[in-house]
């Protein structure tokens, strides 16, 4: 693992004055305004911000899903913007992985064959992958699911299928926006405390979410406002999120 001079590991995410700016002319939507962030092994970082102010940019960029109008994304050293189209694919199933507000799981696979379906286009024998596909499906709890097709699951289920399809493997990131959604409260808990131990044990994560009592499960909070960051906090609980939260979008208003 390399390290900076300070002595820190290299962050496993380094988003380097991004600017993600859409559309042209009058339509022209700035999406992100010259961010600065790193995450580093074994952190955990939430953004929260008001709906359009970047959240989900933020992901697409960090995970490989788009590119910058300016600056670089760098995830474990590497420029994802230099990368050929195969080169990129690698990186994303191999270190990086990816929990959509949609699920995005494939309807004519079980949820093992979805979950173990990254790791076989790698060229893991479908044995090892099917093995580290239950695994993930333990670690969530829902074990029982290994051979239902997504139509024959809840919202939730399909959530925490998705969740393990992000977890399988070595992936040093993971993103996840809005990974509790579809979730109760006890059930969005336990995905938590899973992505949580991710990260203790050395993985980096990032977090999009509304919620300030999910975010306190995170070691810093990124706050962003439209397409810039605007502050980062420590976290620490739920109720200084939120007056932290409260005393941000005032200082912004200002």
């Amino acid at each position: 693992m390399s390290h900076d001079p300070h002595g820190r590991p290299e962050p496993v995410l380094h988003l380097e004055n991004v600017t993600r700016v859409h559309g042209q002319g009058a339509a022209q939507v700035h999406a992100l305004r010259g961010v600065d962030l790193k995450v580093h092994p074994g952190e955990f970082v939430a953004v929260m911000g008001p709906s359009g102010s970047g959240k989900s940019t933020l992901l697409t960029l960090a995970g490989g899903l788009d590119s910058p109008t300016e600056g670089q994304v760098l995830v474990e050293g590497v420029a994802l913007g230099g990368l050929s189209r195969k080169r990129l694919a690698q990186v994303r199933r191999r270190s990086i992985g990816y929990v959509f507000q949609d699920y995005n799981l494939i309807p004519a696979l079980t949820a093992a064959e979805n979950i173990s379906l990254p790791r076989e286009l790698d060229g893991l024998s479908s044995r090892a992958a099917r093995r580290e596909a239950l695994a993930a499906l333990e670690e969530l709890g829902i074990l029982e699911l290994a051979d239902r097709f997504p139509d024959d699951m809840s919202g939730g289920q399909q959530q925490r299928v998705a969740i393990a399809r992000a977890l399988i493997g070595d992936r040093r990131l993971v993103l996840a926006d809005e990974p509790t959604g579809a979730l109760d409260s006890t059930t969005g808990e336990a995905v938590l405390a899973v992505l949580r131990a991710r990260c203790d044990a050395g993985a980096a994560a990032m977090m999009v979410t509304h919620e300030a009592r999910h975010a306190a499960w995170a070691d810093r909070v990124v706050f962003l406002r439209d397409g810039r960051m605007v502050d980062e906090s420590v976290s620490q609980d739920a109720a200084s999120l939120l007056v932290a939260a409260a005393a941000n979008s005032k200082q912004v208003d200002e």
